[in-house]
């Protein structure tokens, strides 16, 4: 045993040597990097590069998955509150007054590319020509003149996505609505073999733009502060932030979780909540809320031993996931980072370049800050309040007769006799907006739509209408029109089918 212990003492030493000479080159290379910034760049660049250090410093110290499965247990009942509870508390007169202590935060730093776009993905149009970028400030401006309030709206942009998203600001300079934007941090990406930057100079630029990367949505904490920014909003009275994706058209503000947040049933205000909802087969990757240490804490996929990843993903046992609408103290950010007290796990997010060299850039996420936050909370809310748009075969929901928009704000038509939406999966021939936008001349009535599935080289005319479940498969070679005016209920259209024009 003896000998054993001195092995393995003698191999975390060696590991600890291998550690602290990744560091130090890393340090080399960064320096080297930071040489190469001009004066005006040079103490926005010294920043980034600092908190990257920090990153790689701990993901040189974490080893395999952050969360040992022995201590995960389940949320105590009064962890995870119900929305109908906080929904059946109602609201106070002063309405206002509790508006006026929030602040709308997006996160607005994903590109398009995805869906075959370029520049940033919030500026996609989703529904009668307007952005995602539109229907989020005619939400808040429908706010602001219905309560006469003054809810600013501030975006989480990333370097791609910056000069594009502030030249269309200008469109919105006579709306009511203040809007401001912060940058989240440029970290340099690093080759998997040698684990040092690809980067050689700070810019980011031509054929430099895959060397950076924006480190994850959990960087919001540590740029909102380091923008001045989030002083600034407190110095005017703010006191909350609600955050979420900038394509989840379901995160709009709700009036009766702000109330709860200022005026707490038991008096003890929360620093944090999670809006959770329950899991379908199509959300098992899901982040979930635990109960670890005893504290609420984000369980993500990758966090999970192999050995347990299939419980993990299971529907039963694990039944809501993290929405990543979020409500947080803005006191609290300051105080937190301030101390550099928030804990977030290390993503590993692995890349391969157009080039084919192998690259991972690290990341966290915003939601796994929870454990760090004093008095936190899950909502499990409505799947209403979960509407993220990833892909075309989304953008094809949000876009048909589904829905109805007012004010900004998507609902799900009264004339759908259940809540939930049809499951629907369109080809490889519809990625991209544009070819999706070319094979569909109107989009079709969808109201009793179950499932839908298109694959191959296929278009639709106008005014068709969906029902029941309906799959159309174009085999290689073959082309599907489906006409103008068509009705298809529980179909399946497989072969050659032109409509020609005479």
């Amino acid at each position: 045993d003896f000998s054993k212990a001195m092995s393995q003492a003698g191999t975390s030493q060696f590991q600890e040597v291998i550690r602290q000479e990744l560091e130090y080159s890393m340090k080399v290379e960064l320096d080297k990097i930071l040489a190469t910034a001009p004066s005006n760049e040079l103490e926005h660049a010294k920043k980034d590069l600092e908190g990257f250090k920090k990153l790689f410093h701990r993901f040189l110290q974490e080893k395999g998955p952050s969360v040992d499965w022995g201590k995960i247990q389940r949320p105590p009942e009064d962890s995870i509150q119900p929305y109908e509870k906080i929904k059946a508390r109602g609201l106070p007169d002063n309405i206002a007054s509790v508006l006026n202590k929030l602040v709308v935060v997006k996160l607005n730093g994903g590109l398009g590319t995805s869906m075959g776009c370029k520049g940033p993905k919030s500026l996609i149009g989703v529904r009668n020509e307007n952005t995602f970028l539109d229907l989020t400030v005619q939400q808040i401006e429908h706010l602001n003149k219905s309560y006469n309030t003054d809810v600013p709206l501030v975006l989480m942009n990333s370097f791609n996505t910056d000069d594009d998203t502030k030249k269309i600001l200008q469109k919105y300079s006579h709306s009511r609505v203040k809007i401001y934007t912060f940058n989240q941090s440029r970290y340099p990406r690093i080759n998997k073999e040698t684990l040092l930057p690809i980067a050689k100079d700070v810019s980011y630029s031509g054929e430099n733009t895959e060397c950076w990367y924006p480190p994850g949505h959990g960087d919001i904490y540590a740029s909102f502060y380091n923008s001045g920014l989030l002083d600034n909003l407190i110095g005017e009275g703010k006191e909350y932030i609600f955050v979420s994706n900038i394509d989840n058209l379901g995160a709009t503000v709700d009036l009766y979780i702000l109330n709860h947040l200022m005026n707490p049933p038991n008096g003890k205000r929360c620093e944090f909540v999670m809006e959770v909802t329950n899991k379908t087969r199509a959300d098992v990757k899901g982040g979930t809320l635990t109960q670890y240490e005893n504290k609420l804490r984000l369980v993500e996929i990758a966090q999970v031993p192999k050995a347990h990843v299939d419980e993990f993903k299971s529907v039963s046992k694990f039944k809501i996931f993290n929405t990543n609408n979020l409500w947080i103290a803005l006191s609290a950010i300051k105080r937190l980072q301030e101390k550099n007290a928030i804990d977030m796990e290390i993503i590993v997010n692995p890349k391969t370049l157009d080039g084919g060299l192998n690259v991972i850039q690290l990341e966290t996420a915003v939601g796994a800050a929870i454990k760090s936050f004093e008095n936190s909370l899950g909502i499990n809310v409505p799947r209403s309040r979960f509407l993220p748009v990833k892909t075309t075969s989304d953008l094809l929901l949000v876009m048909s007769n589904l829905y109805s928009l007012n004010a900004g704000s998507l609902t799900m038509s009264e004339k759908r006799e259940f809540p939930t939406v049809p499951l629907v999966k369109l080809g490889s021939s519809f990625t991209k907006v544009q070819d999706y936008l070319r094979r569909f001349e109107s989009i079709p009535d969808m109201l009793e739509l179950d499932h839908l599935t298109v694959s191959g080289d296929v278009t639709f005319g106008k005014n068709v209408s969906l029902k029941g479940t309906v799959i159309i498969i174009a085999n290689h070679g073959d082309r599907i029109d489906i006409p103008a005016g068509a009705l298809l209920e529980n179909k399946i259209v497989s072969g050659n089918l032109r409509i020609l024009d005479h």
